[in-house]
């Protein structure tokens, strides 16, 4: 029995003989490699175009800026996979990589949704602010979190953000999405009631969907990116082990209740 609805039985990915190997029509070996770079590959994969020179600069702009943040669940999580299993390298890159969800990494994914609301609003007709209003009122008035905006150590600002925003205003590529997220922060702030940091998160959805990458795959940037950073903290694991040092702190800061 077949589970789930079925599309056609096509692939248009990569396909191979013998002596090549095609992928998105195109010859990986005489001109895929030595002329792509990975981050334009990546586009490619992806989107089945060569990047514009700003897509292929903001994808590595991007991804530098996520892929590293210290000792996050995501990077603990690796390590102490790689102490308990040191042969499994795989396995503890899998670890890190399945803690991204909505409150860490994943809410760039979210801020997507969000703007793409908001754009939907304005087409209709809406005033942006007024639209940017309606959103975070109404986010706040369902008691959820407002994606993108937020950060337990970066306050007032996010830099990251910051940094982001302009370099995308500086190099012309700032668009409605940019615009829109900069009208959120009043809105967030009318909301709550103060003022709350941008975090990376929206400029990466903002940035991303006015140079015209696939809304839906937001949340492969900081995948992409962060599976480098935890292959950094594997590296240094295997070097200067600290997985099971996390574990034991991790159990002597936690009392123990069985009432609870």
């Amino acid at each position: 029995m077949m589970i789930g609805k079925a599309g056609p039985a096509v692939s248009g990915i990569c396909t191979s003989d013998a002596s090549s190997i095609e992928v998105r029509g195109q010859d990986l070996v005489n001109g895929l490699m030595g002329d792509f770079s990975f981050t334009e590959y990546f586009f490619f994969l992806v989107t089945g175009a060569r990047p514009s020179a700003e897509q292929r600069y903001f994808l590595d702009l991007l991804l530098v800026a996520i892929a590293e943040h210290g000792l996050t669940p995501t990077a603990q999580a690796a390590r102490m996979t790689l102490a308990a299993a040191p042969d499994s390298l795989q396995g503890a890159v899998a670890a890190g990589i399945l803690g991204c969800g909505t409150v860490v990494l994943g809410t760039s994914e979210l801020c997507a949704q969000v703007l793409a609301e908001a754009a939907a609003r304005v087409d209709a007709g809406e005033a942006p602010d007024a639209a940017a209003h309606a959103i975070a009122s109404g986010i706040r008035a369902r008691g959820g979190k407002m994606p993108g905006f937020g950060h337990p150590i970066h306050h007032p600002l996010d830099p990251r953000a910051e940094r982001i925003l302009a370099l995308a205003r500086e190099r012309g590529v700032a668009g409605r999405h940019a615009d829109m997220l900069e009208r959120l922060r009043g809105a967030v702030a009318a909301a709550w009631g103060k003022p709350m940091p941008l975090n990376v998160s929206g400029p990466i959805a903002a940035v991303l969907m006015d140079l015209d990458f696939p809304p839906a795959m937001t949340k492969a940037i900081p995948i992409l990116a962060r599976t480098a950073g935890i292959l950094g903290h594997l590296a240094e694991e295997q070097r200067r082990p600290i997985g099971f040092l996390l574990a034991h702190h991790a159990e002597s800061a936690i009392a123990y209740d069985p009432a609870g």
